[in-house]
């Protein structure tokens, strides 16, 4: 049979974008080297599942979901299928670290490659995709492909240079705006609210905030700005996140997984 989507690996992440994909498609298989949680994903989301070797030999977009130091093991095993194929599978990686070239090279050079790296809200429709094509992949693919990812939020395109840095804010921002919604409920808890009551308002005033920066162009400052009246409590909040150097640790945490993720590819 042949797939339009085929996925190696059902973490996170691979879960993550095949709950996006399934929104599109259920012509998928699910591959992964527990076979019971293949099977579990692909029921909950109406996809085939199988081997490895299957959804190699079958699909036409192969997502990888592999982690960077088991992704060279995983290829030299597919080498002979995917080989064989007279029409080659578009290889889609979501390693982080590993360039195009080093997957190409995995690959032996058959198939054309897209690096990508998804973040978790994908899976709900409000992620975002950072990605760059390999240049085997043809106009026609690169359409194909984001056609089959456009339930999944923002996709957007980087020159592979890039990858790391945007990874560090998209790819890893998820856990650090979780961390302040924990953190803001827990200041609302010791102020007296409910924990479920504090939580919904730490979440959806995130939501909210990010959602004013998209839609009115206008720059985080100046949003900030225009919420700390003179003399009010907001500012006074600021100027204790400002003592606290919380704006330097944000920044530090995002240059850390930069570099961490640019390390990936080399261990």
């Amino acid at each position: 049979m042949n797939y339009t989507f085929g996925l190696i690996g059902c973490g996170n992440m691979g879960s993550a974008v095949a709950s996006a994909v399934s929104q599109v498609t259920h012509n998928g298989i699910l591959a992964n080297r527990t076979p019971q949680r293949a099977k579990k994903l692909a029921e909950q989301l109406s996809f085939s599942w199988g081997s490895n070797a299957e959804a190699a030999e079958n699909s036409r977009f192969l997502f990888l979901g592999v982690k960077p130091h088991l992704m060279s093991d995983v290829l030299q095993e597919l080498q002979p299928v995917l080989a064989a194929r007279e029409t080659k599978p578009i290889l889609v990686s979501m390693a982080a670290g590993l360039t195009i070239s080093q997957l190409e090279e995995m690959v032996g050079g058959t198939c054309p490659v897209i690096r990508i790296m998804p973040n978790t809200p994908v899976s709900v429709s409000q992620g975002v995709i950072l990605y760059d094509c390999g240049n085997g992949v043809q106009p026609e693919d690169e359409t194909a492909f984001l056609e089959l990812l456009a339930q999944s939020g923002r996709l957007v395109h980087l020159s592979e240079s890039f990858i790391d840095a945007g990874t560090a804010i998209s790819g890893c921002g998820p856990a650090f705006a979780y961390l302040l919604i924990d953190a803001m409920a827990d200041g609302g808890v010791a102020c007296g609210l409910p924990r479920a009551d504090a939580l919904q308002l730490a979440a959806q005033t995130l939501l909210g905030s990010a959602q004013m920066v998209m839609e009115t162009g206008k720059h985080p400052e100046q949003l900030k700005n225009e919420v700390c009246s003179p003399g009010g409590s907001t500012i006074q909040g600021v100027r204790t996140l400002e003592q606290r150097s919380v704006r330097a640790a944000m920044m530090d945490a995002v240059i850390a997984a930069c570099e961490k993720s640019a390390a990936l590819g080399k261990e």
